[in-house]
C-alpha cells in the first residue's frame, strides 16, 4: 500500500469514528420538556390547602442554579415530605421523597400544559421494604388559575389503588 492509500484509510476511520460518536453523545430535544419546565418554575412561592381537615403548606423553589424545582410539602400533622422536579432529556422527572421512607420516580411522556394537566407516571421506586407498602405511583399538576392549582396523586398500598387531590391557594 501507498502512504496516501494508508493515511486514506485512516481518516476514513478517523472521521467514521467521529460521526457515530457524535451522533451518540447528542442531546434528546429536551425543548419542549425545557418550556414545560419553564411553566412549573411559576409555582415558586408558598401555596396552602386544607386535606380532610389538616392544613397543608407547599412551598417551592428553585435550587441547583435553576435546573431543579424543590417542593416541600408539610402537612399540620406529618413530617415534610419533597419532590425535585427537573428536566430529563425530552420529559420531566418528579422524585417524590416520602414520609413512608420510600422514593417514588415518576416522569412524563412528552410533557404536556400545566394549565392542562402535567401528569407524571410511575417509573420506578426506591426504599420499599415489600411490594405491599404504600408508595404514590403517579402526580398530576393542573394550574388552575395563577393563584390556584390541583395536585392528583395516585397510590398503590396493599394491592388496592387509590386517589388523594389537594385544591391549593397562593399565599399572598
Amino acid at each position: 500500500m501507498t502512504k496516501l492509500t494508508i493515511k486514506s484509510q485512516v481518516l476514513a476511520w478517523v472521521l467514521l469514528t467521529a460521526v457515530a460518536v457524535s451522533g451518540q453523545n447528542q442531546p434528546h430535544d429536551s425543548s419542549k420538556s425545557a418550556a414545560v419546565f419553564k411553566q412549573l418554575t411559576s409555582l415558586v412561592g408558598e401555596w396552602e390547602a386544607v386535606q380532610e381537615g389538616v392544613p397543608v403548606k407547599e412551598t417551592y423553589t428553585l435550587t441547583a442554579n435553576g435546573s431543579v424545582l424543590m417542593s416541600e410539602t408539610k402537612p399540620a400533622d406529618s413530617q415534610p415530605m419533597i419532590t425535585m422536579f427537573t428536566v430529563d432529556g425530552d420529559r420531566l422527572m418528579a422524585t417524590h421523597y416520602c414520609v413512608a421512607g420510600n422514593q417514588p420516580q415518576m416522569v412524563t411522556g412528552v410533557p404536556g400544559d400545566l394549565e392542562k394537566g402535567l401528569t407524571f407516571s410511575l417509573e420506578r421506586v426506591t426504599g420499599m421494604k415489600t411490594p405491599d407498602d404504600w408508595h404514590n405511583t403517579g402526580i398530576t399538576l393542573t394550574l388552575d388559575d395563577k393563584d390556584h392549582m390541583t395536585q392528583r396523586w395516585t397510590y398503590l398500598y396493599k394491592g388496592k389503588t387509590g386517589t388523594t387531590v389537594f385544591h391549593y391557594t397562593r399565599k399572598k
